[in-house]
C-alpha cells in the first residue's frame, strides 16, 4: 500500500506508541490532512455509532487503541480490561467491513500468549494454553482482534492483519505508579528514592522473570511497515528478540541512574508470566522489519527524556 494520499484512521494516536506511528507515517509520505486520529473524548470507540462515524472514506485503519497498564492494573480492572477492549475492536472492525475500508491493521499484545509458551514465542504457538492469570482479560480480548481479522477474511475477503508486539518503552512512555510498566515503573522509583535521598527501592517479585522490550520508535516502523507491505492474515510478532530479566533489568536502569542503592524484592507480589522472548523471524520475513535500536541506548534515552521534566 502507497500511503501517500490514502484517508487514515489512527485510533489511539495520540497515545506513546500512536504519536510515534503519527510521525512515521508522514515520513513515508501521509499527508498531514489525511490521517485523522479520533481522541476518546470526542469518540468512545466501545459505541457503534462512533465507530461508524469514524470509519467513513477512511483506506487504511491502523487500530492502536487500547485500555491498559501494569500487572497490579490488570488484577485491579480485569472487567474493564475485558470488555473495553474487545468492543472497541469489534465495533470497528465491523464497521470498516461495512464502509469497505481497503485495510485494516490491529494492534494486539505479548499477553495473548499462553503462559507456558515454549521460548522463543512463535505464531503458531498463540493457541496452545492459557494467558498468565494477571493479564488474560486483556490478552484474550486483544487476541479476538485476530479471530475476527481471520473470519472476515474467510467469509468476506476483508483485509485484516495483527501484530503482536513484546513490551514497549521509551520517551513519552506512562510513568503513572497506578498503571505504568516495569521499565517506566523502576525509573519512576530510581528518581524519586534519589531525590528523596533513601537508600533503597523495592521491586515486586523475585527478580527472575524475563522479558524482552522493544524501543517504541523500533515498534512505530514495524507498525508502518506492517501497513505498506503486509496483507496477510497470519499473525505477526514485533519485538527485538533479546531477552534480560527483571532483576538485571533494574540493576541496568539503576547504573544508568548512578544509583548504588539496594534494591529489594517483594516477593509477596506477582511475577507474571516467567518468560518472554519472541520469534521475529516471521515480521523480518515477510515485511522487513527489524529491531535497531539496542536496550541499553534505549533506556539512556527513555531516563534522560524523564530525568529532563519528572512525570
Amino acid at each position: 500500500m502507497e500511503l501517500k494520499g490514502k484517508k487514515i484512521l489512527l485510533t489511539g494516536g495520540r497515545g506513546f506508541l500512536g504519536r510515534e506511528v503519527h510521525e512515521k507515517l508522514l515520513s513515508r509520505g501521509a499527508r498531514a490532512e489525511d490521517v485523522f486520529i479520533p481522541t476518546a473524548e470526542e469518540y468512545d470507540l466501545r459505541k457503534r455509532e462512533n465507530c461508524e462515524q469514524v470509519v467513513v472514506g477512511k483506506d487504511l485503519i491502523i487500530h492502536l487503541a487500547a485500555k491498559v497498564g501494569g500487572i497490579g492494573f490488570n488484577q485491579e480492572h480485569p472487567g474493564e480490561l475485558f470488555y473495553d477492549n474487545l468492543v472497541m475492536g469489534v465495533e470497528l472492525m465491523e464497521a470498516a467491513r461495512k464502509a469497505r475500508v481497503e485495510k485494516f491493521l490491529a494492534v494486539a499484545t505479548i499477553c495473548s500468549y499462553p503462559k507456558f509458551t515454549p521460548v522463543p514465542f512463535k505464531e503458531d504457538d498463540l493457541w496452545n494454553g492459557y494467558p498468565e492469570e494477571t493479564n488474560a482479560s486483556y490478552g484474550l480480548a486483544k487476541k479476538m482482534l485476530l479471530v475476527q481479522a481471520q473470519a472476515y477474511r474467510q467469509q468476506y475477503g476483508f483485509n485484516g492483519a495483527v501484530l503482536f508486539p513484546t513490551n514497549l518503552y521509551g520517551p513519552g512512555d506512562n510513568f503513572d505508579p497506578k498503571s505504568s510498566h516495569v521499565i517506566p515503573a523502576l525509573i519512576k522509583k530510581v528518581a524519586d528514592t534519589k531525590r528523596n535521598g533513601k537508600s533503597f527501592i523495592e521491586a515486586w517479585g523475585t527478580g527472575k522473570p524475563t522479558r524482552e522490550f522493544l524501543y517504541v520508535e523500533d515498534a512505530a516502523e514495524g507498525i508502518v511497515l506492517a501497513a505498506e507491505k503486509y496483507d496477510k492474515s497470519e499473525p505477526v510478532n514485533l519485538g527485538s528478540g533479546q531477552e534480560i530479566s527483571i532483576k538485571v533489568l533494574a540493576e541496568l536502569i539503576a547504573k544508568l541512574m548512578d544509583f548504588h542503592g539496594e534494591i529489594r524484592w517483594d516477593t509477596s507480589k506477582p511475577d507474571g508470566q516467567p518468560r518472554r522472548l519472541l520469534d521475529v523471524s516471521r515480521a523480518e520475513r515477510e515485511f522487513d522489519f527489524k529491531a535497531k535500536t539496542k536496550l541499553a541506548d534505549g533506556l539512556r534515552q527513555t531516563v534522560d527524556w524523564y530525568l529532563a521534566d519528572p512525570k
